[in-house]
């Protein structure tokens, strides 16, 4: 069984939803990370904005989101762009995708390819 998990949750609505999204998304990384099951994380749209949040050692996912930061691919290009989100990117270290060269855009993750690897693809 093999699943990527993509967080589209935007953290600026400041809801408890879009923490409850995240919280679940990395809780589902997780839960399949200690299946041995293979996994993967990728944050796109609005959700790259996760990545300047989640370095912060007060927020409630930190312990949560660095236990799969290993599992994380990283974060949609064009979409960090597009959300303000590349200075936390960075910040976060996290690696900017850009499989998927989607025209005026500096790329984003390829759900294509994730489908044909045989992911299972599950979003937050």
């Amino acid at each position: 069984m093999k699943a990527a998990i993509i967080v589209f949750s935007d953290p600026k609505s400041g809801s408890e939803e879009a923490l409850g999204r995240l919280f679940n998304a990395l809780a589902t990384v997780y839960d399949f990370k200690q299946r041995g099951e293979e996994v993967t994380l990728l944050f796109q749209g609005a959700g790259t904005r996760w990545a300047g949040e989640l370095v912060k050692k007060d927020h409630p996912a930190y312990e949560l989101f660095t236990s799969v930061k290993d599992k994380v691919a990283g974060v949609s290009c064009g979409c960090a762009d597009v959300f303000g989100a590349r200075e936390g990117v960075e910040l976060c270290g996290l690696e900017l995708i850009k499989d998927n060269s989607v025209p005026n855009t500096s790329g984003l993750p390829s759900l294509a390819k994730l489908l044909a690897e045989s992911y299972t693809i599950l979003t937050f």
